[in-house]
C-alpha cells in the first residue's frame, strides 16, 4: 500500500502538468530541450541544400499553389502521390518532390512537376519538406506524403474557404484513414481548437493548405517514431498561434496507415 502512495506522488507534478499545458505540449518542450543539438547541424544541412539545389533550378517553380512531397525509396506510391497532385481541379500550381538522398524514379512528364534529391539522407521529415517550401514561390503551400492520395478537389475545397472574403490564414480538410489492404478505418474530422489540440492528435499536414509566410516552416528536431509529437502537429498548432486556422469537414485525403512508416498516435490522451 506504501508503494501504490508513494507512485501516485511522485506523479502528482507530472499529472498537474498535464491538466494545465496538455501532454503534447509538454512532450514538445521536452523534445526542444533534448534534441536541440541535433537541430543546429540540420539547419545548416537545410540551407546548403536550398542553396545548391536552387542554383541548379532555372527559377522558382511558382504558381498560386505549392505542393511539397517529401520521399524516399517508394518509387511506385510517390508516382501515385504525385498523379493524385497534379489531377487538381485546381491548375495553377507546381509540385515539388524533395528525395531524401535515396535517389528519384522516372516521374510523370508535366511542365509543373520539379524533382529533386538532397545529396544526403537526412532522415527528417521537416527538413525535408523545409527545403520543398524554400525552392518555390506561391501565395498558398501544400503538403503530400508520398504514400498518401489527395482526392480531385482537395485544393479546390481549401482554397474555397482560403480565399473567401475574411478568409483564415490555414485550413485542413478531414482524413479518410485506409488500411494496408485497402479497407476505410474511419473518417477524422475534428474542428481546430488549439486547446484541444494540446491534449489530442488529430492534425496532420496532408490535409494541411496555409497561407505562405515565416511561420510556415517545419520543426528541425530530429524525431525517430518513438519521438511525439510529430512534425506535423508541431507546426500546424505553431502555426495556429499567429494565424487563423479552420478545419474544412470535408475528406478529401486517403491517410495509408502504414506501420512501415512514421505515423501519428491519433488522439492519444495520456
Amino acid at each position: 500500500m506504501t508503494g501504490v502512495v508513494t507512485r501516485r506522488v511522485a506523479r502528482a507534478p507530472w499529472t498537474l502538468l498535464k491538466a494545465m499545458f496538455g501532454w503534447l505540449v509538454l512532450f514538445e518542450a521536452r523534445n526542444k530541450v533534448l534534441l536541440a543539438p541535433s537541430a543546429v547541424r540540420l539547419r545548416r544541412i537545410e540551407d546548403a541544400e536550398t542553396r545548391r539545389l536552387t542554383a541548379r533550378l532555372p527559377a522558382p517553380p511558382s504558381a498560386l499553389v505549392a505542393t511539397v512531397i517529401a520521399t524516399h525509396r517508394r518509387p511506385e506510391a510517390l508516382r501515385a502521390a504525385v498523379r493524385s497532385a497534379l489531377d487538381q481541379t485546381v491548375r495553377d500550381q507546381v509540385v515539388i518532390v524533395v528525395d531524401d538522398g535515396a535517389g528519384l524514379p522516372e516521374l510523370a512528364d508535366d511542365a509543373r512537376l520539379f524533382a529533386v534529391s538532397l545529396a544526403r539522407n537526412t532522415g527528417v521529415a521537416g527538413v525535408v519538406r523545409n527545403v520543398g517550401i524554400r525552392l518555390t514561390r506561391s501565395r498558398y503551400v501544400a503538403f503530400l506524403d508520398d504514400d498518401n492520395l489527395w482526392e480531385p478537389d482537395h485544393l479546390e475545397r481549401a482554397l474555397a474557404v482560403l480565399e473567401s472574403p475574411d478568409g483564415p490564414d490555414g485550413v485542413y480538410t478531414a482524413l479518410r484513414r485506409v488500411l494496408p489492404d485497402g479497407s476505410e478505418k474511419d473518417v477524422l474530422s475534428v474542428p481546430y481548437d488549439r486547446r484541444r489540440a494540446a491534449r489530442e492528435a488529430f492534425l496532420d499536414t496532408n490535409a494541411f493548405v496555409a497561407r505562405r509566410n515565416r511561420s510556415l516552416h517545419f520543426s528541425r528536431l530530429r524525431r525517430t517514431p518513438e519521438v511525439l509529437p510529430r512534425e506535423d502537429w508541431e507546426l500546424i498548432r505553431r502555426y495556429g498561434r499567429g494565424h487563423r486556422v479552420l478545419h474544412v469537414p470535408h475528406p478529401t485525403v486517403r491517410y495509408l496507415m502504414n506501420p512501415a512508416s512514421f505515423y501519428t498516435q491519433w488522439r492519444q490522451s495520456s
